[in-house]
């Protein structure tokens, strides 16, 4: 069965329920927008359709960025211990060497954390 999802912008039509599930997923569904499955004439809310309500969209604001906070991280700690490991003094090239072993924990972490993500949510 086919959809018709009616957005501020205008109408879409998606062949299946997992097509409107991705487009969910990816925001281009909204859980204000209106859903429309071809045989009823009852329009819904996205989110009031079960499927839909638990599938999780992406996130926004802060908690969207936060891979990319991550990644600048770890980009500072290792210039960080680049700085630190280069120079003279023995205590100074320690503390270098816990920010490189801090900032492998991070990336391992990152990585770990993208691998568990959906394929739909890593695009």
């Amino acid at each position: 069965m086919g959809y018709r999802v009616r957005t501020p912008e205008g109408e879409l039509a998606y062949p299946t329920l997992r097509d409107v599930e991705v487009a969910y997923v990816q925001g281009l569904v909204e859980p204000n927008d209106e859903v429309l499955e071809d045989g009823h004439s009852t329009w819904r809310k996205a989110s009031s359709i079960p499927a839909l309500a638990r599938a999780r969209p992406e996130s926004k604001g802060l908690a969207g960025r936060t891979q990319i906070l991550s990644v600048l991280a770890a980009v500072v700690l290792g210039a960080g211990a680049l700085a630190l490991i280069m120079s003279d003094s023995w205590p100074r090239r320690g503390l270098g060497i816990v920010l490189a072993l801090a900032m492998s924990v991070l990336l391992t972490r990152l990585t770990a954390k993208a691998h568990k993500r959906p394929a739909s949510q890593r695009d």
